[in-house]
């Protein structure tokens, strides 16, 4: 019996018998010749099955004909037959003429989505829409820019945790926290690992990664709002500032760049119409005061009683950006500490400003960063400031009762970057399965 070929290998291969298995794209059920377009995982590529007709010229029902005519989009075939190579053969090059066909299971004929529904209505069909090459590649695209992280970790001694995501206390603020029960108490999902990857660098681990799930109770429906995420998260010990982090989280991004243009290119140019633009370092630096006042030159002004960089005024400092540095990326630094995180570290001599930025890539926010405070009596000032009960945070604080150093790292939204890496409108597009706040299904 002749093995499986992936499509995709099959140019590579010498004319001559070969088996291919997938799924029915399209079939021309001509008088003289069927075709149909087969696609599995890697690609597709034409069967041709000339029809029999006898001594009057009549077709004759016979097989594989009779099956092939009988066939639906989508279902799952396994082929074989006589590859052949033929540079007139528009798909590939390559086509191979039918010996056999079984079908391993029948679709229904009518399928419920199209190329023009709506998102909504692909999602609740997400597995007929990851059928489509496009959607296919964004995953392998993930894969890709995935290991290319994980590879400079790791060639860089850093060390792999998973974290638990069911939380006795809050890591951040109660706002957006999913409380679940939990046998004869309550726990809640974990926004980050934010804490537990600072237990790492009092526990002497000195460089960690994590890629994992999230939660953010955030009833927001916007593009870039999920309230289950796949996120990106770094620390590292013995820093001066947040400066340190910015470099690493440069470097990273440049190696996952780098990796998805090298094997990727070509194909996201074709189906997205996109370029990859591997970014140059060092990336532009503003302070967020700075920004502000860019942005309000060029005709927008963020809100006064807004300590934040709001959506309208990321799009305006990274427009700025490219114009001035032709750069897709930009951390806008030293955010007011009314609006960070109680453990983000604040600068000597300004209270009011921490060590810490937000990365801004094409236009949207992708991820914060910040050198963390690693003294327990300022953190627990700090907590408290906020409204946090230091006895609630008691295992928190004991990381640093013990001894702890300098510290900082960063988290990131993976589905953000894959979205306006590949220039989509919504995180949907690049999520495996979403999850907001009116969608658990499927």
């Amino acid at each position: 019996m002749t093995s499986r070929v992936l499509i995709k290998d099959l140019s590579a291969q010498d004319d001559g018998p070969v088996s291919v298995s997938g799924w029915v794209d399209t079939v021309r059920d001509q008088k003289k010749v069927q075709f149909v377009v087969l696609r599995d995982e890697s690609g597709a590529v034409q069967l041709v099955n000339p029809r029999t007709t006898d001594a009057d010229g009549v077709v004759v029902a016979d097989e594989p004909a009779t099956t092939i005519s009988a066939l639906s989009q989508g279902s799952f075939i396994t082929v074989t037959g006589d590859l052949k190579h033929d540079e007139r053969v528009k798909l590939g090059g390559i086509e191979i003429k039918l010996a056999s066909v079984e079908v391993k299971s029948h679709a229904i004929a009518e399928t419920p989505i199209a190329a023009d529904s709506s998102l909504d209505k692909r999602m609740d069909w997400r597995f007929l829409d990851l059928r489509n090459p496009k959607q296919n590649l964004i995953f392998r695209i993930q894969t890709t820019f995935e290991h290319a992280l994980r590879t400079y970790w790791v060639e860089r001694d850093f060390i792999e945790i998973h974290t638990p995501k069911l939380m006795a206390s809050a890591s951040e603020s109660r706002a957006e926290l999913f409380e679940v029960d939990y046998f004869d108490t309550k726990a809640y999902l974990a926004q980050s690992p934010q804490f537990f990857k600072q237990m790492a660098q009092s526990a002497g681990l000195g460089k960690v990664f994590e890629i994992a799930p999230a939660f953010r109770a955030d009833p927001s429906f916007t593009s870039r709002h999920a309230t289950e995420f796949t996120s990106i998260d770094a620390e590292i010990s013995w820093i001066d500032s947040h400066e340190d982090v910015m470099k690493l989280h440069e470097e990273l991004l440049v190696a996952g760049f780098s990796a998805v243009k090298a094997k990727h290119g070509d194909e996201i140019t074709a189906l997205f119409d996109v370029e990859i633009t591997v970014p140059t370092t060092p990336f532009p630096r503003i302070p967020l005061a700075e920004a502000k006042e860019i942005v309000k030159q060029r005709g927008y002004e963020v809100p006064r009683d807004d300590d934040d960089m709001d959506p309208e005024g990321e799009r305006q400092i990274a427009a700025y950006v490219k114009e001035t540095y032709d750069h897709e990326f930009v951390f806008l630094t030293d955010y007011a500490s009314s609006i960070r995180p109680f453990y983000h570290m604040r600068h000597e001599g300004e209270p009011g400003l921490t060590k810490s930025y937000d990365l801004i890539f094409n236009g949207t926010e992708i991820s914060t960063g910040a050198q963390r405070e690693h003294r327990v009596d300022v953190l627990i000032e700090q907590a408290t400031e906020k409204g946090l009960e230091p006895e609630e945070l008691g295992f928190y604080l004991d990381f640093f009762r013990y001894g702890a150093p300098t510290h900082g790292g960063f988290g990131m939204g993976l589905a953000r970057v894959l979205m306006l890496m590949l220039h989509q409108a919504s995180i949907r597009e690049v999520t495996y399965l979403f999850r907001g706040p009116t969608r658990l299904l499927p």
